[in-house]
C-alpha cells in the first residue's frame, strides 16, 4: 500500500481531486489501483524497450552493414566492367 509521502506529484494532483470529489479513503484506493496498473504495464514491456547501448550496437551494425554493401557494389561495378571490356574485345577482332 503506498504512503502519501511516496506519491509524486502527478499522484497528489489525481489524489487531491479524487478526495474531495469521492473522499479520502476512497481516491487513496483509486490512486494505488491505478498507480499498480502503470507499474503492471511498465513491468510488462520493459524487455521490449531499447537501450541507448542497443541503439548504439544497433548504428554500428549497419554502418558495418552498409561498408560492406558498398564494397560488394564496386567489387561488382568492376566485375561488369571487366566483362564488358572483354566482350568488347572481342567484337572488334
Amino acid at each position: 500500500m503506498a504512503k502519501k509521502n511516496d506519491m509524486t506529484v502527478t499522484t497528489l494532483d489525481m489524489y487531491n481531486i479524487l478526495k474531495s470529489k469521492i473522499g479520502d479513503g476512497e481516491a487513496r484506493v483509486l490512486v494505488e489501483f491505478v498507480e499498480n496498473k502503470v507499474a503492471e504495464s511498465f513491468e510488462s514491456k520493459k524487455d521490449e524497450l531499447a537501450t541507448k547501448n542497443d541503439i548504439y550496437k544497433l548504428d554500428v551494425k549497419i554502418e558495418r552493414t552498409k561498408a560492406e554493401i558498398i564494397k560488394w557494389m564496386f567489387i561488382f561495378w568492376a566485375g561488369q566492367t571487366g566483362i564488358m571490356v572483354g566482350i568488347l574485345a572481342l567484337f572488334r577482332q
